[in-house]
């Protein structure tokens, strides 16, 4: 018979006899039971009464008065016993509490080449092809413009020179084949508009040939170039924000072109389509750089532009303009400022309400400041 302080003083034994405890049978099973009623979170007063009882029932070869002692508190009044039997009845298991995570599944948000239509616009898009294509095997440039107009939503006068991106191999048709793997819209503009002026050129032919508002041009071909000209300028000043000469498909989105040349499309009086393409807008830019230009060989200098606005302008900010402080220029003459450098400063000087025309004249005032 072992004493309590004899126990104490002998801590390796106790460890010995609580091993021995652990090896039992009964006391395995116990351990089992009350992992499993955790788990289940069925623990009842039962259970807490069973592991105590098998926690003071010793194995017959050990004596009674040899039993390891217990914690000095009771357990009535024990806290973690407390908890224990509180929380099944109010909360559950603690095990319960945590819920599983749930997988979140992220939609598809990037697309190479622009985010595919909706499966309703596809299947119009292929019912409209089928039945433009219904008994031919494709279809000529001349029969192009209600494809380009009713299934593409672009501007008829777009329709040749889509045509002939398309018809990269000049079969002279487009088959219905090549049109439906084309993605519609988006990547049609991207097609259509190779990011330079150039690329603008079949385009503003077509629209000179065809636009009732534009038919007292035709006898005058040196001012329809003019013109078109001052057209791509304007689209290039208020939509390539980039300055780089080249379009994007990000800028073509974030501008209003299609837009304007829809406009263009569906509007007689020409005059009335204010963005980009008015006849009205292009006769005064044209105007003022011919009063400027005395020697009428398409430049002009620094004296010539003092004079735009009746002396409006001082000869340091023409001096800043020339150094090509706001705009590199794009006349290769050194000391002139050709036709599009102008429309670019006209363009800037009338309309300081719009971010190009704030960026030019902040520009100009930033390093003017700065060199004083």
């Amino acid at each position: 018979e072992l004493s309590p302080l004899a126990l104490n003083s002998n801590p390796f034994l106790v460890e010995e006899l609580f091993s021995l405890w652990l090896s039992l049978p009964e006391t395995g099973r116990l351990v089992k039971n009350l992992l499993n009623d955790v788990k289940t979170g069925s623990f009842s007063n039962a259970t807490a009464n069973s592991a105590v009882s098998t926690a003071t029932s010793l194995p017959s070869t050990f004596p009674s008065s040899s039993t390891p002692p217990l914690s000095p508190r009771s357990t009535s009044g024990s806290p973690r016993i407390v908890k224990q039997r509180s929380s099944p009845s109010l909360l559950g298991s603690p095990l319960k509490l945590v819920s599983e995570p749930v997988r979140e599944v992220i939609p598809h948000f990037y697309f190479k080449n622009g985010c595919p239509p909706p499966n309703e616009l596809k299947e119009r898009c292929m019912f409209a092809i089928d039945q433009y294509f219904y008994g031919h095997l494709g279809l000529q440039i001349h029969e192009f413009k209600a494809v380009t107009k009713d299934i593409c939503k672009l501007p008829s006068f777009f329709s040749t020179a889509l045509f002939r991106k398309i018809d990269v191999n000049d079969s002279g048709i487009v088959t219905r084949y090549v049109l439906m793997h084309l993605r519609i819209y988006s990547c049609m503009i991207y097609v259509l508009v190779s990011r330079t002026t150039g690329d603008f050129e079949p385009i503003l032919h077509k629209l000179l040939a065809s636009h009732p508002g534009l038919e007292f041009l035709r006898s005058t071909p040196e001012f329809q170039e003019r013109y078109a000209e001052t057209v791509v300028y304007r689209i290039f000043y208020y939509i390539n924000r980039s300055g780089t000469g080249h379009l994007t498909l990000r800028e073509l989105k974030c501008g209003n072109l299609i837009s304007a040349m829809q406009h263009v499309d569906e509007e007689e009086d020409i005059n009335k389509v204010l963005r980009y393409s008015s006849y009205e807008h292009f006769y005064v830019i044209y105007c003022k750089f011919w009063e400027l230009d005395t020697e009428h060989y398409f430049f002009i200098d620094k004296e010539n532009l003092i004079r735009y606005g009746n002396h409006a302008l001082t000869y340091r900010i023409v001096d800043r303009i020339f150094s090509q402080v706001p705009r590199k220029f794009s006349s290769k003459v050194k000391g002139k400022m050709g036709y599009e450098d102008f429309v670019y400063f006209i363009l800037s000087e009338e309309d300081k309400s719009l971010e190009p025309g704030l960026e030019y004249w902040y520009i100009s005032s930033l390093f003017f400041g700065s060199s004083r």
